[in-house]
Parts: structure tokens; sequence; C-alpha cells
């Protein structure tokens, strides 16, 4: 017989409904288990996490038991006559816990969610209208809060609160829309009601004032503002932000905010504009303890009507461990906490880890963090200026008189952490440290929390949430002991609750001998305040593991970081891909290694401690070089290989023979290429430095080279995404190897290099002469190619002084040398500068001939980025010639191109010259649209170009005026 259709209801009190008769429900705790249940969305829920949620930190000793009973009873009320002990058809056992089986059409909670994404797919489509009818279905949905009735201690445990933000996120959505289709009044009263529950929310008050106004209610939309502005001051001592302003003058000048006005450009799309940065790691839902702490930093005063305490909420907070310890659980913390104030720093979190104490010595400097949130706020690169201090000077700026929040984690020392503190009130930064970074506390006025050992009662509830209650029953003193032998500490009793895990019908007192017998050690964290040997615990851990996982788990020590793939690995321990991957999956498997990300695993620095000490006891140092030159020879060959699919046209030394054991990966094209480029990034960069520092005590001419190499091999990635400081950092160190090599083939390009990079970042003082010597040392050497690159990159910097001619003649000399050496790839891209200087220098014929050559040889060679821009070069000459349709023709294959291959300032540039040629021909209409699509592109990524076009557009409206 068929089972009646069931339909669950979670938002608003806890409902069952089955062929249309609403079922009682049991007990309370019967009804937050299913409430609980139905907010994970048919995704398992572990039996420790619904302990933890249902009884807290004091669960009753046969609390497993009680879930089954209450499991027992709700498939019961969904299956009448359910014989007992059989699963049925909704609330199954899975993944250690259980999954209550529901979908879009009976889940109420699943089905708000699919129409806020069919919402957000009609935005995309410009269907707003479309889009507001959904939402409105969407909100219908909503009876109050999720599983409203349910105790608030059981739903904060639950983390139903972020279920509830998703309706204040589709009310903001939909308010959106409708101020876009017109019909402002359409979600007007869900809007006054989200906004009153969320006065500080920014963006949802800034809807509802331009709601008011589009409605016909201004004075009332001039008295949220206004309200507004005052609660931000009191509460957060701050002032309103951007989005709050705007709608503000939009209200004063009496501007529809559903259309844009008549001098004004319009929006950028919703897609151009970059999200707020989101980049905490993830919670686990494992955290448990550390109460008495988190209390304290939850009560600190983030604001408060106080002057003096206004100005704390600015503050920095620092997270340290007693003695310098790590595996104490700062991160953790941090973590949790963050997450849990993260809903007050609506403009988003920002994340780095400083690895402060790597024990690759690989520490994330004060400028490339600042550099990397500055990435992450959207700055483009050619707007990062030069040097840390004023690099954080913009950083500053950027979060002034905004809501942030930002993570520094494992920082060393006070200097690294100081360029990354925000300048005003409104932000709260966390820092955590094995130091006291006594620093920032007096001079930052910084609150100091020392996180200690766990103590037994939450050893026992750390234990009991991993291993569940009824495990620990009955053996207090093997719980006394592992927590003793592991130190209390988090980190090591994660280690333990694997092993035991893995082996459920072993007594823990069995586990306790184990590991009282386990040998290890692990200096470099030492304390004198406890018996804890770490080392030992790791040890202990390792022997659950295969030998190969083990012999694995000290290679990866030789890994510079952070993180590592599955081919790398392959290389490093001269195995077969498929093995490699079934050895970091068993690492995974007991928590030695995280694959954090899919296919990329990464130690925590306690680990990778361990596993430099054993991996220095167990191999010999000639087994230790070989891997590491198995390991760098992997990164270099295939950097090498992808710089070329980039740009064909360069011209790296090659790297020689791959070593035995050593394959490249397999990249086909450009866009995989890039791809593997972007992964490898932050690696590629570590490698660089570790080569280095390998030149001291002794010189090692192998290491040069290397660094050499790989720094030369990323020029076109480098250029192409902007890093232009890593990319003058990189050539700084692989000519100061070049210069240790003492061979001028290095030497010159080691010179040209570092220039190219210089120039970028405007330092022309020093890039000219450092061109000048290397084309010097390339022309002692008889290097043909060598002199015609650098004759491009001198030509490139006579443009740069607006020398035209020079930069032509520079261009031309490269032509001819590439032609005598029968580099077609090189000659491609030089005959398409040539015309491109002919062009702006009005010799627009000659421009054509050069142009039409470098692209019969760009397709040809399959560079389509070189044909982008050949295709741009074309048309510029014929917008010039006045072959105008010949112009648009010519611009729109290079728009074509730049964006399949996502390159979006060139894309803009483009945009600007197709709303040129319309403008000549005379369609306004159509000049006027290219325009505004390219002020998007330019305003999204913060370039000054957006001024030009802006410039553009006010003058064609004061045209149409007069």
């Amino acid at each position: 017989m068929a089972l009646e259709p069931v339909r669950f209801a979670v938002l608003g009190p806890v409902r069952v409904r089955q062929a249309g008769v609403e079922l009682t429900l049991g007990r309370p705790q019967e009804r937050a288990l299913l409430a609980l249940l139905l907010v994970r969305a048919d995704r398992p829920v572990s039996v420790n996490e619904i302990v933890d949620v249902v009884w807290g930190r004091r669960p009753p000793d046969h609390a497993v038991n009680v879930i089954r009973r209450h499991v027992g009873s709700l498939r019961r009320l969904l299956e009448p006559g359910l014989p007992t002990r059989v699963v049925g058809r909704w609330l199954m056992r899975e993944a250690g816990g259980y999954r209550l089986a529901t979908d879009g059409d009976s889940l109420d909670l699943l089905r708000f969610r699919g129409l806020r994404d069919a919402a957000r797919q009609a935005v995309a489509d410009e269907s707003p209208m479309r889009a507001v009818e959904l939402l409105t279905e969407a909100l219908a949905l909503w009876q109050g809060p999720v599983a409203a009735g349910i105790p608030a201690e059981v739903r904060e445990r639950a983390g139903f609160g972020s279920v509830d933000r998703e309706r204040v996120a589709a009310v903001r959505e939909a308010a959106g829309a409708a101020l876009r289709a017109g019909v402002p009044d359409a979600v007007l009263a869900e809007l006054q009601e989200a906004a009153e529950g969320h006065p500080l929310d920014e963006p949802l008050q800034a809807r509802l004032i331009l709601a008011l106004a589009a409605t016909g209610r201004r004075p009332e939309a001039l008295t949220t503002y206004q309200t507004t502005c005052t609660l931000l001051a009191d509460e957060l001592g701050i002032d309103p932000g951007p989005e709050l302003r705007d709608a503000h003058r939009v209200v004063l000048l009496e501007t529809p905010p559903t259309a844009t006005a008549p001098d004004t450009p319009a929006p950028a799309p919703a897609t151009a504009s970059l999200p707020a940065p989101a980049q905490l790691p993830h919670d686990l839902l494992t955290f448990t303890g550390r109460r008495t702490e988190l209390d304290e930093v939850l009560a600190l005063p983030v604001s408060d009507h106080d002057e003096q305490r206004k100005q704390r909420s600015a503050g920095t907070v620092v997270i340290t461990a007693l003695g310098g310890m790590a595996g104490i659980g700062k991160t953790t913390l941090a973590v949790h906490w963050a997450h849990r104030v993260a809903d007050r720093f609506p403009d988003g979190q920002l994340y780095v880890n400083l690895r402060g104490f790597d024990s690759s010595g690989a520490v994330t400097s004060a400028g490339e963090a600042v550099r990397a949130f500055l990435d992450a706020l959207g700055v483009p690169p050619e707007r990062v200026p030069h040097g840390v201090d004023a690099q954080a000077a913009l950083y500053r700026s950027l979060l002034a008189g905004r809501r942030f929040l930002v993570l520094l984690d494992n920082a060393r020392d006070t200097d690294q952490v100081r360029p990354l503190l925000p300048g005003t009130p409104g932000c709260l930064t966390i820092v955590t440290s094995r130091h006291q970074l006594s620093g920032l506390v007096s001079a930052h006025g910084a609150h100091s929390l020392t996180l200690r050992p766990l103590d037994a009662e939450e050893a026992w509830a750390f234990l009991a949430r991993r291993l569940g209650a009824e495990r620990l029953a009955g053996e207090s003193l093997a719980v006394a002991e592992i927590t003793a032998l592991c130190g209390g500490l988090p980190l090591a009793l994660a280690c333990v609750a694997v092993r035991s895990a893995a082996h459920p019908h072993f007594p823990l007192s069995a586990i306790a001998a184990e590991l009282r017998e386990a040998h290890g050690s692990l200096d470099a964290f030492s304390r004198t305040d406890t018996s804890a040997n770490v080392g030992a615990v790791i040890s202990w851990s390792l022997g659950a593991v295969s030998p190969g996982a083990a012999r694995l788990f000290r290679l990866l020590a030789l890994h510079p970081g952070p993180d590592i793939s599955v081919p790398a690995t392959a290389a490093l321990a001269e195995l077969p891909v498929r093995e490699a991957r079934l050895l970091l999956a068993e690492l995974a498997d007991v928590h030695l290694v995280g694959e954090h990300a899919p296919g990329r695993y990464a130690f925590h620095d306690l680990l990778r401690a361990h596993a430099a000490e054993l991996v220095r006891a167990h191999h010999p140092e000639t087994e230790r070089r070989a891997a590491t030159d198995r390991l760098y020879a992997h990164y270099l060959h295939t950097a090498h290989t992808a710089g070329l699919l980039i740009a064909p046209q360069a011209d790296p030394l090659p790297p020689g023979p791959a070593p035995a054991g050593v394959t490249a990966e397999r990249l086909s094209d450009d866009a995989q290429a890039l791809t593997w480029l972007t992964a490898e990034y932050p690696v590629l960069l570590a490698v660089i430095n570790a080569v280095a520092q390998h030149v001291s005590p002794v010189p090692h001419a192998a290491h040069d080279q290397l660094a050499c190499l790989l720094a030369w091999s990323l020029e076109p990635f480098f250029d192409r995404r902007g890093h232009w400081h890593d990319w003058a950092a990189a050539q700084r160190t692989a000519l100061d190897a070049a210069l240790r090599l003492a061979d001028p083939v290095w030497e010159a390009r080691g010179l040209r290099g570092l220039a190219r990079a210089e120039g970028r970042l405007g330092l022309h003082d020093r890039s000219r002469p450092r061109l000048d010597r290397a084309l010097e040392l390339f022309t002692e050497l008889g290097d043909g190619i060598g002199r015609a690159n650098t004759h491009r990159s001198l030509g490139w910097e006579c443009d740069q002084r607006g020398d035209l001619a020079g930069a032509l003649r520079h261009n031309q000399l490269a032509l001819e040398l590439f032609r005598d050496s029968g580099h077609r790839a090189a000659q491609a891209g030089v005959l398409n500068s040539v015309g491109w200087y002919h062009a702006l220098l009005g010799e627009y014929r000659q421009a054509l001939s050069h142009c039409f050559q470098a692209l019969s040889l760009l397709q040809e060679l399959g560079d389509r980025y070189g044909q982008a821009g050949t295709w741009d070069s074309i048309a510029y000459a014929h917008h010039h010639l006045g072959r105008h349709p010949h112009a648009l023709l010519g611009y729109r294959n290079a728009l074509t191109l730049y964006e399949e291959l996502d390159v979006p300032y060139l894309k803009a540039f483009t945009l600007v010259h197709i709303g040129d040629t319309h403008h000549a021909m005379g369609d306004e209409d159509r000049a006027r649209g290219a325009w505004q699509r390219a002020l998007a592109v330019f305003t999204s990524l913060g370039h000054s170009d957006a001024d030009d076009v802006r410039a553009r557009l006010r003058g064609q409206s004061e045209r149409r005026s007069s």
C-alpha cells in the first residue's frame, strides 16, 4: 500500500501534515529533534550533535538511548503501524546519525530556497517582475521564526538563527527586485517588518528608504535615514556606509529609484560587483568546551554609549596560548567566536593565516597579507600603491566607516600584525598567536586572553561529543589518563578520538594503555607545566596507518606549504598518482592531514613540526634532497608548460629533462594553464623562497637555477593577473640567484625580469638602467631573442614616457631580430605592437598592414589573447580612417575573445572604443549603451578609467540638453 504524502513545516512552528491532517507531535525533545532534522534539510545529523543540541553541556548518562527512543516515536508517528526497529521510509540511519528524507515538495524550507534560487536567475535574466513574484511566494511560506516554540537555548545550540537570516536576505533581494521592476510597494510590508527587527542592517534600511520614497512617503524615508544614522552612532560609534548614503542622496534629489536619471549612467549589474568578502574558515560542528573563554569574548564591548568604550569597539582582541603552546585550540575558538558575531559585521569578514610559526619558515609577510586583503576588497592590481605603508593606508581607508571582522591567525609578532589593523571604530580584529603580543595590548588597547589546556570536565565533554557519552561511561579513570597523556590539548585529544572511533569495541582503558606505551617527541613545542608528550600522541596515531601512509606523512614535512595537491604529492614521494591519493585519504581519515579544498591537503603546524622531526630521523640527507628535487622539478616543469600556454611568445630558458619519477601535469590549453597557476600560486611563491633560502651556508647552483627558472616561467601569469608586487619580489630573488651564478646569460635575464616588474610598478628610474644593462649583456652574448625581448620592454618604457616614436623604433628592432631567429610566436606579438604604434602616430595604413600580418600568424598559432589585442588595433586604425563599420566588426571580435578569456579590464577598454565608434557614426543611443557597460566593469574593478567614461556620458547628456 502506497504511503500517504507527508508535508513538513519548520518556517514557523514545527508542523507535520499527512493526507491533509495535521499530526500531533510528541514531547518537547521529540519536537526539538524533528526541528533539527528538518533544518538540516535532507542531510544526516550525527548522534553527538543531536545530544549537544537537545541537552547542551550536561546530557544524561543514557542520552543516546533516549535519542533512539525519540527516533522510534517519530518513525511510528510518520508511519503508523511500523514495527519496532524497522527503519521505514522517512527517518533513516545514516553516517553515524539520522537523516529525514525531504525535498522541495515536502519541506517548506527547501521550497523557500528553491524559489529564492529561481528569483536570482530571473534577476540575472533581467526579469525583475518575475523575481518579485517568486520571492513573494517564498516569503509567504514563513509563519514565524524557524522552529518557533522550541526553547531558545535549543534554537541557539542548533544554529537556527542562520536560517532566520535567510529570510532577511530574501526580503532584501525582493525589495531590490521590486524597485527595479517599478513596483516598490509589492513587498513593503515585509520590508518594514524586517527593518524593524534589524535596525542596524544598512542594506535593509537603504532599501526601505528607497521603497518609502518611491511610494510617495518621502518624509518617512528621510526620518528612517536619520533614525538609522542615530542608531549607528549610538550603538556602534560609526557613520552610515555608502549604500545608506546613496539611498539618502536619491531621496534628497527626488530621483526616481526605479529608473536611471537622465544624466546619470546606468548602475552596474549585480553580477559585476564583488560580493562582500566572507573568508572565515568553516566552523566546527563538534566545537565544545571553552565556555568561560567564549563568554568572556562574547561579553566584550563591541558597542556602547560610553565614548571610551566606543573607541574599544575597534579594539584588537588577542588570543594566545600559555608558553607558546600549539594545538591548544586558538584558531578553533577564534573561528567559532567569529561565526557567532559575524552578523554584526555586514560589510564582510577577512581572514589570513600569517603562518608565524610554520616550521618551513614560509611566514606570510604583512605586505603579502595586506595585498591579499586589498584584492578581496576589489582593488585592481594597478591601483595598489608601492610599499607596505602605502598599501596599509589604503586598506585602512577602505575599512573606514564600515563594519568588518578581521581574523589574523597564527601571528608571529606585533610588527607582523600592526599594518593589518583597521584604523577606525566599527571593526573587530581577532588575532591568534603563541606569543603574548604585549605591544598590541599596550599600544592598541587589545584585550588579551590566554587559553589553557582543557580541564578534566572539558576534556570529558570533548571526547563525549565525538565518541558518545555511553562510550565514556564507567571508564572515568581511562578518560582521566588519556586527558593527562594528551595534556588537555584539543588537537591531541582529537587524534585519540579518531583512533577510538575507528575501534568502537576497544575499551578506553586499552586505548590509554596503547597511548602510554607510545613513543615520540616534539621538543619544539615542549612545555614545563604538563606531562603531555604530544609527539607520543601523534606517533601513536601514525601506528594506526599503513607504512606507506606513515612514510608519506614524514615526507610531507619537506613541502614548503601552504598546501599540496595529489600530483605534487606523487612527485614528492615517487608514487603513482592513484596511490598518492589513497595514502592522503588514509592520513586525512585519522586527522593527520586536512583536505581543506577538493584535492588539496595541509598540515596543522604542530603536526608539520613533528613530521619534520621524523623525516630527519628516518630519512638521510640524500633521500630528503632527492624528494625535494622531485617536488621542485614537478612544479618547475608544469609552470614552464603553463607559462608557454598563456604566452606562446615568451622565451623562458628550458628547464632540462625532468628527474626520474617526475611528470609535469598535463595542461592542454591556456584555460587549464590559468586554472593550475591560480591554484598553485601561493605554493609556487613558497617554492621560490624555499630554494632561495638553501644558499646558506653553502651556495647551491641547482637551487639558484631553479629559483631563476621558476620565477621567469611565472612572468606571464604575474603580468596577466596584475600580481606586480609579488612579481617584483620573485624577480629580486631570481636576480640575486643569477648574480651568485656569475653567468652573464642568467644575469641578463634576471635584470630584464626585475626591470619588467619594476616598470609595472612605475619605478622607471630603476627599470630603464636595468634594461640598458641587460641589452648590453644580450648583445655581448650574441643572443638575438634576448635582445629582441629587451627591445620590446624598452619600447614599453618609451610608451610610458610618451615617446611613441621611440616605442615604435624599439619594436621595429625587436621584429627584425625575431624574424632573423625564426621565432614565429614572438613575431606575431611584435607585429601587432609595431602596428599599434603606427596607429598612435597617425600612420593608419602601415598599422593595418602590420596588424593583419600579426592576425594571420596568431590565428595559425591559436593565440586567442594575442588575436584579441590585434583585432582591437585593427579596429582602432579603421576608426581613424573613417571606416566605422569595419571598426565595429574588429572591436566586436576583440570583445568576444576578451569575454571568453575573462579579461575584464581589456573588455571594458574595448567597450569604450565601441562607444566612441558609435558616437562618431551619430548613433548616440548605442554609444551610451556601450559606455555604460564599460563603466559598469570599470566601477566593479575600482579602476580610475571609470572617470573618463563618466566624462563621456556627461558630455553626451550636456549636448542633448543644449
